[in-house]
């Protein structure tokens, strides 16, 4: 465990302008320092480092001036300008603060003029009237009234100055955002200045209130009283516009409250105001009449949920609540908040609205324990832990504490604990352990299930209530329990946190108490020995996840256990080894020392030297079965508390031994263990050959290093450079030809490391260096690697050889070199992939080669002498251009050469290897800072129409509606005609007219048929092509669309590179940047009309990836009409969707092919924090285009509209924002499964299928019913309120089609859909009767669908009835369930019903019997009952069944 290094800090340097040091001279004095020469002393420095050291010299040097100093004109001017100094400064510069704390302590009889001086500048800094000055003015008051008395003062004086500037910036600004609507850069600067500005306003009336009371009360009329209502009323704009930031409109909300808190009086009836505006209830006849001026409209008019939330945010943050010093009105209103809160909660679905709900949600919590300290007896009754409050918050907590947000489920864990104090804080005095709140809770958390996250933060809360102690008597097994859940990844961090509050608080517990002597034997018991069984016997996950997030908690709190840990795991270890499945009690011993030393709880010499450990025990876990006990083991070689300790010479053979033996390890992860854990002990060895170096230089200090006098320190570096230079050997040995993928990367990330770990600093002498390892074959090696067919192997060897690229070159000779490149050339433009990427990986280790122009290039292109003019021009620049140029020219003849005959380029010099070259050398340039600018720009402008040709050749194939079996035969007229003639009979049927008329073609194919009667006919068609040497080609459909689409693909990467040339600050007229305006906005065009008609996966998928980098790019851009074209391109694809134009190109199948990527770039580029309003539009569109409609003509608009909504609700980057609308998309998709037409019906499962993924998560196991991917039936109608109407209502049409009148069973289309759903649905302990979403109304349905003709919908029909019905109704419903099944002496049965109503029966009981109610006398009663009524209808089981 290392402590980072602490950055250093920048300070920009001040400097005074030419008046101030002309007046700084005339006063400042040779002979002798004054202030005057200090402050110019100061001035002159260019380092703003040493002048913070110069201003700290400022006030002692000012202390040492007398009274009479006070009418000096050096002291005044001095004061002048500092004061000007301070004002000029950043609010973000150090020499701001340290100026300001240095004033500070500024003498009292020079503080008058101080404050003289500091008004002056003060008042020069508000007549600031340019609205993009604003901010530093705004900045400037903040810091004056931050811990700033001289500051505080000057404010002070010029108070109504300050409050003129202030009302006057506030309406600048938000008439300025007003005018700059669309621009979302500069809005974005505004909304942030705006806050800034209510800010300032805050500050100014909280610190300064003393300061205005006296004028403020007295007379209506004064100027502070006018603007006070200005700001009033300033704020009550701000916080009801809903087109500002939401931190805007928070913070207006405070504001709000705070200005009227200091305005309103009586001060006793404002928690009333405050509850009237919340309720609606107040009347404008009983208010103030300035009130009723500035703030009417949140009295008259209906105030919207998100300024209800702010309001209630701002009287929480604003108000006194402590000791109820509100009297009876603030609790009033302190009920009436939580009540308009959680009536909000089922209303405001917006991420950031719904994290903004959870936090002002706890905020209320902890004012209510705050008002509590008063003991009123009305605030206790409402808010015990039986109250309707608690009950409703405890709601919320457990329909939120597993939202997706963290945010909230942070917050819900907060109020959850707050309201358990809240209820301790009532009952003090009672006895905690017996409370019927407390023991009521607990037991209902214990039955939930392990799966629930939310249950750990519970009852780790209720833990550190009741004690662990209490929680144990309940069930012994919990430990046991909460270890067996841990073989889940995402619940082992929740478990392991719930395991340390109980072990932790079960320690403290048993310490405090008597059974001092015994206490440790019982701890392990319940914590450590089930531990030990599951190291030992555990599956891999299960033990990893322990090891990981349990096992390091469990030591830190008692590391004494660790003994005996090894004591019982020693004893075993010869007789347990375990095996490949699991780590046996040598691989528990392994992973308890490996944690154990990593922490600091051991020495591994220690271990040793005593015998509890040999070497033997760790050589066998180096080559043990199960790789994860290698891992332990070498973790417990590498892994170390001390980043400086000793590596000795046991643990040095240790490591060859392991390295021997396991390179060649056939798990990636087990592999990147291996890099990690050596990359740890290469690290340790220089941090302690450093140590050593200074203990050989500095033989006196030797004693003061531990065991110095037993270690010689040269000898221990030697042994060091020994081993690395062994590690070395066998690693290269290992990447001989024919090596295996695993052994060359295992090889290859380890000498990575020691390269980049032993590079040599200045100053610094190293151990070891691995280029003196390093000789021609060793080059050669790692040249060779690049023809690995895998990519990983690639990048390591080139990453390798640029660390060693001065050692690599000067081992080639000039032949060598050429031949890479000629290499490097023809590999270009193979026919193989992978063959290009060795290409261009070969090519940019050249270009590091200062004479690779002379060597290669010139062999190859004209040589310009002007490259070579200024030797000091970067290396890699000059090389990389001209390799670039090479490779443009190259490529621009094959372009040539494919568009007489693209079967010849395919088969014999695919372009895209060419492109793709281009690519990688520009990746490795810094493109902000070139210097060949007028070369490159040229060198753009080519590459861009190459790309558009390129392009033009291609395109054709990727765009065909079936480009998987296309050959363009273009060798001959005939050949074409033919073709023509089959792709008219295999039209693309994938148009907008595809699903309004049939295709007649018996015509047209008579027509083509005599066209092709004029030619003479071929004896024989083939896909057979001569190259320029006459040999034979066979091309093949797959090789044509394979360079097609990865030239698209490299097309697409290439210009997505370029279009990040393009400067911030783009406009249209020439400028430096290397790309112009006009270039990008046809790039965007061209992205547009590939991702609109490529029907190929693999080219619209990678024209996707360059799309992205343009929207990318222009969103960072300040132009406005850049800035402004992903919104028009956006506009214009809606509009062409919506108008079904049957000329239009749009791909209706393929999932709507490139269209839903194109939308998806163009909204992924909208900034995330702002108000998202291109993503509430598009989806709004969509959703209408969604929806079912009569006419014809809205078919293909539909089916795009439910693909791309599809495309959304899968797209990460989006992540949150698209919840809201997960309600609306289900409706469409179950809708929409009800179309005649399969297309739609076809879409519409695809939505439904990302729609189910997004809410329940995506399914890691293979267990259908597994309840990890299901949540509760509160939660989920609490999260998507309006899906429950819709639910209830086609699951009535559905239930009502199953029971016709004429006895013929129908099945709905959206059966198998709402079942689904609503079997994802689980009953929990924690739902409440209370909630006003009543799950009753579907049960009758739910129970009609058990009688489909199917089985799988009887089945998922019985799944979805058990979260309707409550537990305590489970043994009434099964009864009545049971009573429905015909009597013997019924004439007509129906056996699909009978199986039906079975199936409910058993998952209703099963469910009853998973909730642990067995101890109850209801449950016996109920079940005694049932039993009697299954004994009833015995006799359907003992008949012949006649189906």
């Amino acid at each position: 465990m290392v402590l980072k290094k602490k950055k250093e800090i920048q300070v920009d340097a001040f400097s005074l302008d030419c008046q101030q040091l002309e007046k700084l001279q005339g006063f400042s004095k040779d002979e002798e320092q004054n202030l005057a020469s200090l402050l110019l002393h100061c001035a002159q420095l260019s380092n703003g480092i040493q002048q913070i050291q110069c201003i700290k010299q400022v006030m002692p040097l000012v202390k040492t001036m007398d009274q009479n100093s006070t009418c000096d004109p050096m002291l005044k001017a001095c004061l002048e300008i500092l004061g000007e100094t301070y004002f000029s400064l950043d609010v973000k510069n150090p020499l701001k603060k340290v100026l300001a704390s240095s004033l500070n302590s500024l003498p009292e009889r020079f503080m008058t003029l101080a404050v003289q001086s500091f008004v002056c500048c003060l008042r020069e800094e508000l007549k600031t009237t340019d609205v993009y000055l604003y901010r530093k003015v705004l900045d400037n008051l903040a810091s004056c009234m931050e811990n700033f008395s001289l500051g505080r003062a000057s404010i002070m004086n010029l108070y109504e100055e300050v409050l003129q500037f202030l009302q006057k910036s506030l309406l600048d600004i938000q008439e300025e955002n007003r005018s700059n609507n669309g621009n979302r850069i500069v809005q974005t600067r505004l909304m942030h200045d705006l806050l800034m500005a209510i800010k300032v306003s805050m500050m100014l009336v909280q610190k300064l209130q003393e300061n205005i009371q006296g004028s403020l009360w007295k007379n209506h009329e004064s100027f502070v009283w006018q603007s006070m209502c200005n700001l009033l009323k300033s704020s009550t704009d701000f916080l009801t516009d809903e087109t500002l930031l939401q931190t805007v409109q928070t913070t207006s909300g405070l504001a709000f409250i705070l200005f009227t808190k200091a305005m309103y009086e009586p001060a006793e009836e404002l928690p009333s105001l405050v509850s009237d505006l919340l309720c609606g209830s107040r009347k404008l006849e009983g208010m103030p009449a300035w009130f009723v001026n500035n703030c009417g409209a949140l009295c008259t008019e209906q105030l919207s949920d998100s300024v209800l939330l702010f309001l209630c945010h701002g009287a929480l943050a604003m108000l006194d609540w402590k000791s109820g010093s509100m009297g009876e009105n603030g609790e009033k209103l302190l009920l009436d908040i939580v009540s308009v809160l959680l009536s909000l909660s089922s209303e405001l679905k917006e991420s950031s609205m719904a994290t903004s709900l959870s936090r002002i949600l706890a905020i209320w919590t902890n004012s209510a324990l705050a008002a509590l300290i008063s003991d009123s007896p009305n605030l206790k009754m409402k808010l015990n832990g039986n109250s309707e409050v608690v009950r409703r918050l405890l709601e919320y907590v457990y329909t939120h504490w597993e939202h997706p947000l963290d945010a909230v489920r942070h917050q819900s864990k907060l109020i959850f604990r707050n309201l358990l104090q809240i209820h301790r804080t009532i009952i003090t005095g009672s006895d905690e352990k017996s409370d019927p709140f407390f023991a009521r809770l607990t037991k209902r958390l214990l039955s939930l299930e392990w799966h629930v996250k939310g249950k750990y933060a519970s009852l780790a809360c209720l833990v550190e209530c009741l004690g662990t102690e209490n929680i144990l008597q309940l069930d012994k097994s919990i430990p046991v329990q909460i270890l067996n859940v841990m073989n889940d990844q995402s619940l082992a961090p929740y478990a392991s946190d719930l395991l340390e509050t109980m072990f932790t608080n079960h320690k403290v517990q048993f310490t405090s108490s008597c059974q001092k002597s015994t206490w440790i034997d019982q701890w392990h018991d319940v914590w450590v020995s089930p531990l030990l069984l599951i190291l030992c016997e555990g599956n891999h996950d299960q033990t990893t996840y322990i090891i990981d997030y349990y096992l390091p908690k469990l030591l830190r709190c008692n590391p004494d256990s660790l003994n005996y840990m090894i004591r019982i795991l020693q004893a075993s270890a010869d007789a347990n080894l375990g095996s490949w499945r699991t780590r046996g009690a040598l691989g528990a011993l392994m992973a308890c020392l490996r944690t154990a030393r990593a922490h600091g709880h051991l020495e591994l010499s220690n271990i040793m030297s005593s015998g509890l450990v040999s070497t033997e025990s760790i050589k066998q876990g180096l080559v043990h079965q199960h790789n994860q006990v290698c891992i332990d083991a070498l973790g417990l070689l590498c892994e170390t508390h001390r980043s400086t300790e000793i590596v000795s010479v046991e643990e040095m053979q240790l490591i060859l031994f392991f390295v021997t033996y396991n390179l060649n390890s056939q798990s990636p992860s087990v592999r990147q263990q291996i890099c990690s854990l050596l990359r740890k002990l290469f690290c340790r060895i220089r941090e302690s050959s450093q140590v050593l170096y200074k203990l050989e230089q500095n033989k006196i200090k030797q004693e003061l290093f531990e065991d110095s006098p037993k270690r010689n320190p040269l000898g221990i570096l030697q042994k060091y450079r020994d081993f690395l230079s062994s590690l070395c050997d066998r690693l290269f040995e290992a990447l001989f030809p024919g090596s295996s993928h695993p052994t060359r990367f295992s090889a290859l990330s380890i000498l990575g490391s020691v390269a980049e770990i032993f590079s040599v600093p200045k100053g610094q002498e190293q151990v070891f260096r691995l280029d003196q390892e390093m000789n021609s074959a060793r080059v050669r090696t790692l040249i060779q690697c690049f023809a690995s067919t895998f990519e990983e192997v690639k990048v390591l060897a080139f990453e390798l050889l640029m660390k060693l690229r001065d050692v690599a070159f000067n081992l080639q000779d000039s032949e060598s070199l050429d031949l890479l490149f000629r290499a490097a050339m023809d590999l270009s433009t193979s026919t193989k992939p992978y063959d290009c990427v060795t290409a261009s990986y070969l090519l940019n280790f050249l270009a590091y080669h200062k004479d690779l122009q002379h060597i290669c290039l010139g062999k190859w292109i004209k040589h310009n002498p002007q490259m070579n003019e200024d030797t000091s021009v970067d290396t890699v620049e000059k090389n990389t251009l001209a390799v670039i140029k090479l490779l443009l020219v190259n490529v621009e003849e094959e372009i040539f050469q494919a568009k007489k005959s693209l079967l010849q380029a395919a088969a014999s010099f695919p372009m895209y290897g060419r492109v793709h070259c281009i690519n990688g050398a520009l990746q490795q340039l810094p493109l902000n800072n070139l210097m060949f600018i007028t070369e490159w720009k040229q060198i753009v402008a080519r590459l861009i129409l190459m790309s558009y040709e390129l392009s033009a050749v291609v395109s054709p194939v990727v765009q065909s509606s079936s480009p998987e079996g296309l050959i363009p035969m273009d060798i001959d007229s005939e050949t074409a005609d033919r073709l023509q003639m089959i792709l008219n009979e295999i039209q693309p049927q994938d148009t907008n007219d595809y699903f309004m008329q049939a295709k007649v073609l018996k015509e047209h194919c008579k027509i083509e048929s005599e066209k092709l009667a004029d030619h003479k006919p071929m004896e024989n068609i083939c896909t057979e092509m001569r190259g320029k040497e006459s040999q034979i080609c066979d091309v093949t459909a797959q090789m044509v669309l394979v360079c097609c689409w990865r030239s698209m693909k490299e097309v697409s990467l290439l210009l997505g590179t370029l279009c990040k040339l393009l400067p911030a600050q783009a406009a249209s007229e020439p400028s430096n940047g290397l790309i112009t305006v006009e270039q990008v906005k046809n790039i965007g065009d061209y992205f547009k009309h590939h991702l609109m008609q490529s029907r190929h996966r693999g080219a619209f998928e990678l024209a996707y990836a360059g799309f992205v980098q343009l929207t990318e790019t222009l969103s960072r851009c300040n132009s406005e009409s850049l800035h402004k074209m992903p919104e028009q391109w956006l506009s214009c694809v809606l509009e062409e969707i919506k108008s079904c134009d049957p000329s239009s190109t749009l791909c209706a199948t393929r999932r709507s092919a490139g269209i839903p990527f194109y939308i998806q770039a163009l909204l992924a580029s909208e900034p995330k924090k702002g108000k998202t309003d291109l993503l509430k539009m598009t989806i709004k569109e969509l959703m209408s285009l969604a929806a079912p409609s009569s006419e014809p003509a809205s078919v293909i608009p539909q089916v795009h509209a439910l693909n791309i909504l599809r495309a959304l609700f899968r797209d990460t980057r989006l992540g949150e924002n698209v919840m809201p609308y997960v309600a609306d998309g289900i409706q469409a998709a179950i809708l929409g499964f009800t179309s005649p037409i399969w297309a739609v019906r076809n879409s519409s499962t695809l939505l439904f299928s990302a729609l189910i993924t997004r809410i329940f998560g995506v399914k890691r196991g293979k267990d259908e019913n597994s309840k990890k991917n299901r949540m509760t039936g509160a939660e989920f109608f609490s999260r998507f309120p309006s899906l429950y109407p819709f639910l209830l209502k086609q699951l009535e049409v559905v239930a009502n089609t199953l029971n016709s009148e004429d006895e013929e069973l129908k099945i709905h289309p959206s059966l198998f859909l709402l079942l689904l759903i609503l079997g994802k649905l689980y009953p929990s302990p924690m739902d409440g009767t209370y909630s006003a979403l009543s799950m009753a109304p579907f049960v009758p349905f739910i129970i009609r669908c058990g009688h489909s003709p199917v089985y799988r919908s009887r089945e998922m029909s019985g799944r979805a009835l058990v979260p309707f019905v409550m537990i305590n109704e489970v043994p009434y419903t099964v009864l009545s369930l049971l009573k429905e099944l015909p009597d013997s002496t019924s004439l007509f049965i129906r056996h699909n019903s009978i199986h039906g109503t079975l199936l409910q029966v058993f998952y209703l009981l099963q469910s009853y019997l998973d909730s642990k109610q067995l101890g109850n006398s209801d449950f016996e009663q109920g079940l005694s009952d049932i039993i009697t009524c299954i004994g009833s209808k015995l006799w359907l089981a003992k008949r012949n069944a006649v189906c």
